[in-house]
C-alpha cells in the first residue's frame, strides 16, 4: 500500500465513524477505489482488479457504463434537482411508467384484466421496503409481517423489524416496535409444509398483513429456496388476507437469468421492491405495487403527502435508470446473466472439483447471482478460511464479498457484462486459493 491509499485511509479512521469501514490491523484489507470501468476496478496505487461484486450488483451493465454515464451528463446541467413529491419533472413520469410497464404490465399482459402498477421511489433499498410496509399496513389495518431467517432487507427503523440477523438488531431491539415474526426458510419439501403451518398458526391471531420474502437471500448465503416456494407463499397470501412482498433489490434487474427472480416461478406479488441494478451508481430505489391495491391504500395527496422525501424521484437518478433499463434490454443482458450463469457454474464444477484438505465446497446461486460454500471436515462453516481466501483473492486481483450470517460463502454477483474469459479466470484463481490457503 502507497502513500495514496494509507493517507485515505487514516483521513477515514480519523474523521469517519468507526464503525463503518473495516481496516485490518495488517493492512491486508481494504483496497481505496480510484475508478471503474466496465467490470475493472482500479486502486489509488493503480492495481487492477476484476470486480465479482458489482459493486455490491449495482453495476448490472458495467461500472461507468457509457449510455448510463452520459445519460446523467446530460441531465445535470439541465435540471439537477426537482421538488419531491411538490412539483414533478417529466422523468419522474416516465420512469414510474417504465417500472410499471416492466413489472406488472408484462405479468398481466396476458391476463383478461390486466392492470398497472403505480410506484414510489425512494433513495435506498430499505427505503422501498419499508415504503412496502406501509402500504401493507394501510391497505390490510394488519401491523405483523412474517419475514424470513437469513432475511436482510435493510437498517432503516422500519426495515429492522424484518431483517433477523442479531448482529443488526440487537443494539437496537429496545427501540424496535417488533412486529417482524420470523419463519425459517425452506431448503426441502418437508420444510414448506412446516413453514406453511407456522404461518398459518401466526395467521390465525388476526394480526398479520404481509409476507415479505427475498426470492433468494443474497446477504443470507445466496440461498436458494426450494421448488415451489413462492407459488405456496401465494398461496398462502391469497388464503390470509395479506399481501406478498418481494424484496427483488439485489435479485432484480436481470441479475438471475429473468428481468425478476420471481420470473422463474410465475409468480405475481402484491409489492415488488427495487435498488441497486436500477440506475448503475446513483441511489434510486422503487416499490411498485398493483394499482388497484396501492390507491385503495394511499389517500390522494391533498397537497402535504405521508410519505415522501426530500430527493424523491431525482432528475439525475431518474435519468440514469431509464438508461440503464435501456441497456440491459438492448444488449439482452437478461439472457446473457443466464447464459454466463450457466457457463460460470460450470467452471467452477471443474476447477473446485476433488478434494481438499479442509473440507468441501458447494457452488449454489441462479445466473449470475452465485456463491460458493466453504465447509470444513465436520460440515461446519468454514469462517475463517472463507475471509482468508477472500483477502488473497483481493491480493492476486479479484473483489468479492462473504455472505451468509457465518460469512462462510464466498459471493459472486459480477456485472452482467462479465466475460468468459473472465469467468474462466476468476473460476481458477478461485481453486488455487482454495487450495493454497487451506494447505497445512
Amino acid at each position: 500500500m502507497t502513500g495514496h491509499s494509507k493517507r485515505t485511509l487514516e483521513t477515514l479512521r480519523t474523521f469517519e465513524s468507526r464503525n463503518v469501514t473495516f481496516m485490518d490491523p495488517d493492512g491486508s484489507w481494504p483496497i481505496v477505489w480510484a475508478r471503474a470501468q466496465g467490470t475493472q476496478v482500479w486502486d489509488a496505487d493503480g492495481r487492477r482488479y476484476l470486480d465479482l461484486t458489482a459493486a455490491f450488483g449495482v453495476a448490472a451493465a458495467g461500472h461507468a457504463n457509457r449510455r448510463v454515464v452520459r445519460a446523467a451528463q446530460r441531465q445535470m446541467p439541465i435540471l439537477l434537482h426537482a421538488m419531491g413529491d411538490v412539483h414533478p419533472h417529466a422523468l419522474k413520469a416516465e420512469l414510474a411508467a417504465t417500472l410499471s410497464e416492466l413489472t406488472f404490465g408484462r405479468w398481466t399482459a396476458a391476463a383478461r384484466r390486466p392492470v398497472h402498477g403505480k410506484v414510489i421511489l425512494g433513495n435506498s433499498g430499505f427505503e422501498a421496503v419499508e415504503a412496502a410496509l406501509k402500504t401493507a399496513r394501510l391497505a390490510t389495518g394488519r401491523r405483523e409481517v412474517i419475514a424470513f431467517e437469513g432475511g436482510y432487507h435493510g437498517l432503516g427503523y422500519g426495515a429492522l423489524n424484518v431483517t433477523q440477523r442479531g448482529h443488526f438488531r440487537d443494539s437496537f431491539r429496545d427501540q424496535l416496535s417488533e412486529f417482524g415474526h420470523f419463519i425459517p426458510y425452506p431448503s426441502c419439501r418437508r420444510g414448506l409444509e412446516e413453514m406453511d403451518n407456522k404461518i398459518r398458526r401466526r395467521a390465525a391471531r388476526g394480526r398479520v398483513g404481509a409476507i415479505l420474502v427475498e426470492p433468494i437471500q443474497a446477504r443470507g448465503g445466496i440461498r436458494v429456496p426450494v421448488v415451489g416456494f413462492l407459488k405456496r407463499l401465494r398461496k398462502l397470501a391469497n388464503d390470509l388476507g395479506c399481501l406478498l412482498i418481494l424484496d427483488e433489490i439485489y435479485t432484480g434487474f436481470g441479475r438471475t437469468g429473468r428481468w425478476f427472480a420471481t420470473e422463474h416461478s410465475g409468480v405475481i406479488p402484491d409489492l415488488i421492491c427495487l435498488g441497486k441494478g436500477l440506475t448503475g451508481g446513483f441511489p434510486l430505489s422503487a416499490c411498485v405495487g398493483r394499482a388497484p391495491l396501492m390507491d385503495g391504500a394511499w389517500p390522494e395527496s391533498t397537497g402535504e403527502a405521508i410519505h415522501t422525501s426530500t430527493f424523491l424521484g431525482h432528475p439525475v437518478g431518474c435519468a440514469m435508470a431509464l438508461a440503464q433499463i435501456m441497456e440491459i434490454r438492448t444488449r439482452n443482458l437478461v439472457e446473457r446473466a443466464g447464459q454466463t450463469g450457466d457457463f460460470f457454474r460450470q467452471e467452477l464444477g471443474t476447477h473446485l472439483a476433488g478434494d481438499f484438505a479442509w473440507g468441501s465446497v458447494r457452488v449454489c446461486g441462479m445466473g449470475l447471482m452465485l456463491g460458493v460454500e466453504l465447509l470444513d471436515r465436520r460440515g461446519w462453516p468454514a469462517t475463517e478460511l472463507a475471509l482468508r481466501s477472500m483477502k488473497s483473492l483481493l491480493h492476486r486481483g479479484f473483489i468479492l464479498l462473504p455472505e451468509g450470517e457465518h460469512g462462510n460463502v464466498l459471493g459472486l454477483t459480477p456485472p452482467l457484462t462479465i466475460s468468459r474469459a473472465e469467468v474462466t479466470s476468476a473460476a481458477r484463481a478461485l481453486s488455487t486459493v482454495l487450495r493454497e490457503v487451506g494447505a497445512p
